[in-house]
């Protein structure tokens, strides 16, 4: 169904697939809203260790539809209430607590950049392009946002992108660090499926336990924060310690069966 977003699984792999091809998958409400049950339902599914997030056909996500934009802000009620869902949407991506992954083609503007600020790691192909426009319209990213980008580019170049609202090929997205990694169109499923292959026969509590630690970290947690040394200890008492011990004794891949 197009206009929608969608959750398909592959695996230990799940999409989360922005599926409106004929707008750039610029985000309708009706998809802001159904964001975060979605990835609610990737979070509780055990069978699922990484996400990917990506938008169907040749573009990642144009940020919000403005086809809604005259009902939408025709009233500083609506205002409110349509970016208390954008936030919503946003927040909830950023909180999944498995490693997430955009996978960005074409163009990557405003809400898009938003989204995939979001996710833990960002690859995208040589013909993406990235712009972060709100002052276009008048208007700023939220805190969080901005928040977000500015640990992606640092301070000065986050207001010079936002300040200007020019359009950023892949090659700088790479170079500044908006990015992880950028390839050729054709070869951008091969090279995620190769990145994403040992994060998937991963430790899954290993995973969530590394994302937790890092994201505390960079919120700011004090100095061996106690909650954060009760993670790292008990790492060692799971079961995946064992197989992992186990496995590299005998020199084999280890088989984490924890969930």
């Amino acid at each position: 169904m197009s206009g929608a977003v969608r959750l398909l699984r592959d695996g230990a792999v799940a999409t989360l697939l922005l599926d409106q091809p004929a707008r750039r998958n610029a985000m309708t409400r009706a998809m802001w809203r159904a964001l975060p049950a979605l990835v609610a339902e990737a979070a509780a599914d055990d069978a699922i260790a990484v996400l990917r997030v990506e938008g169907a056909g040749a573009h990642f996500c144009g940020g919000a539809d403005i086809s809604e934009f005259a009902g939408t802000y025709a009233t500083p009620d609506s205002a409110a209430q349509a970016n208390a869902e954008i936030g919503a949407a946003v927040a909830a991506l950023a909180a999944f607590p498995k490693p997430a992954v955009a996978v960005i083609r074409g163009a990557c503007v405003g809400g898009g950049v938003a989204l995939a600020l979001a996710c833990d790691l960002r690859f995208a192909a040589e013909d993406a392009r990235f712009a972060v426009t709100p002052a276009k319209l008048g208007l700023i990213y939220s805190q969080a946002d901005t928040t977000r980008l500015m640990r992606a580019v640092g301070a000065a170049r986050a207001k010079e992108l936002l300040f200007t609202a020019r359009l950023v090929e892949a090659e700088e997205a790479l170079r500044i660090g908006l990015v992880e990694e950028v390839c050729a169109p054709d070869a951008l499923d091969a090279f995620v499926a190769q990145r994403l292959a040992p994060i998937a026969a991963g430790s899954r509590p290993a995973l969530r336990a590394i994302k937790a630690v890092a994201n505390a970290i960079e919120d700011g947690a004090e100095w061996e924060a106690p909650e954060l040394r009760r993670v790292f200890d008990e790492a060692f008492a799971g079961a995946d310690f064992q197989e992992g011990y186990d496995a590299f004794l005998a020199k084999r891949p280890p088989s984490f069966r924890a969930r």
